[in-house]
């Protein structure tokens, strides 16, 4: 029981224990909610009679509906320049992985597409470049092709440069580099 100086609120709490009650909860104890004649009340419910739904969330902005629009925009037309323009979308691509990332893949290809002018202007000169910076980080298939351009004089590498390519390119499994091997040997330059 609580003594003169502890007073207990309705629900059944010592104000000496837990403090003074707090003024909100003076000014609506014992006024709780009571389903009217119009409510829907189902007493069976787990949590209570009624079932409180998600209220309706504000639309969004003006600002955001514009930018909605400009950002479908933008992918409608990034997705068509894509398919409509996909060689140079795919150059474009190569390229920017080559040179920032410097991917030995992305610089072979490139070269391949250099050498053979497909997506971009034929230049065997930009091919070679490409095929160098590719060979250089261990390319296989790069190496041979560098080598081949030597053969061919497109390239020009050092003594004994084309006879190692073309050894590290047969080494990981080039099998046409063994024809131009034969070949570099056959030139005097093994």
């Amino acid at each position: 029981m609580a003594t003169n100086k502890q007073t207990m609120d309705s629900s059944g709490r010592s104000s000496a224990i837990f403090g003074p009650i707090p003024r909100h909860r003076q000014l609506y104890e014992g006024k709780r909610w009571q389903p009217g004649p119009r409510d829907e009340w189902n007493p069976d419910l787990p949590y209570g009679g009624k079932v409180y739904l998600a209220r309706k969330k504000k639309a969004p902005g003006w600002v955001m509906r514009i930018f909605e629009v400009l950002f479908v925009l933008f992918v409608i037309a990034f997705v068509g320049g894509a398919y409509f323009y996909m060689e140079s979308f795919h150059v474009n691509a190569l390229r920017l992985v080559a040179n920032t990332g410097g991917a030995s893949n992305a610089q072979h290809f490139l070269g391949q597409r250099y050498l053979h002018g497909k997506g971009v202007e034929k230049d065997l000169k930009v091919a070679m470049e490409y095929f160098k910076m590719a060979a250089d980080q261990g390319h296989p298939h790069a190496a041979h092709n560098l080598a081949v351009g030597h053969i061919k004089g497109l390239h020009k590498l050092p003594d004994g440069e084309a006879y190692r390519l073309l050894m590290h390119a047969l080494a990981h499994g080039v099998e046409e580099a063994e024809d131009a091997l034969h070949d570099v040997c056959a030139s005097g330059q093994c």
